[in-house]
């Protein structure tokens, strides 16, 4: 509101364009995910490396991981065999694969809906179905980056 948009004479761009590409990254891979852990109340103490090896966990990051991809590139593939839709140019099917891979990262519904299906026991249900949701979140988000990493050019996001 306060930073000026229009170009400064003495300036080589736009000062609030600028700011907001020089906070990107911090906000981007910084503020915003330890924002979204804090106001997820995602208490992850009391947790073991056994707990991460339980049906629970494991079933969950799964559902995140191969559901979404293969919910999300499925429909794609199915979408495009049925002439409903095209591929965009330059969109090959290695990046729709990243992008179905990422979709498993949005953790934010499926805590809800965990805190829905369960309740909190002696077992430690709704901690074990956290724990898988933050699991799978991470693994996709991985699995998607590295993906897409290997079958974009490498100039593919620079403008």
């Amino acid at each position: 509101m306060f930073i000026p948009m229009e170009r400064n004479v003495d300036a080589e761009g736009c000062p609030l364009r600028t700011l907001e590409h020089k906070l990107h990254p911090w906000v981007a891979f910084g503020v915003l995910p330890v924002f979204a852990l804090a106001n997820a109340a995602v208490p992850l103490g009391g947790l073991s490396m056994a707990d991460v090896l339980q049906p629970l966990p494991l079933g969950i990051a799964l559902g995140l991981v191969v559901g979404k991809l293969v919910g999300v590139f499925g429909a794609s593939v199915l979408a495009v065999l049925v002439r409903a839709a095209s591929l965009p140019d330059g969109v090959r099917w290695p990046h729709v694969a990243g992008v179905s891979l990422l979709a498993g990262v949005g953790f934010t519904m499926s805590l809800f809906i965990s805190a829905l299906a369960f309740e909190e026991s002696a077992s430690g249900s709704i901690g074990l179905a956290k724990l898988g949701v933050l699991m799978g979140s991470a693994v996709a988000a991985v699995a998607g980056y590295a993906v897409l990493r290997v079958s974009l050019p490498a100039d593919a996001g620079e403008t």
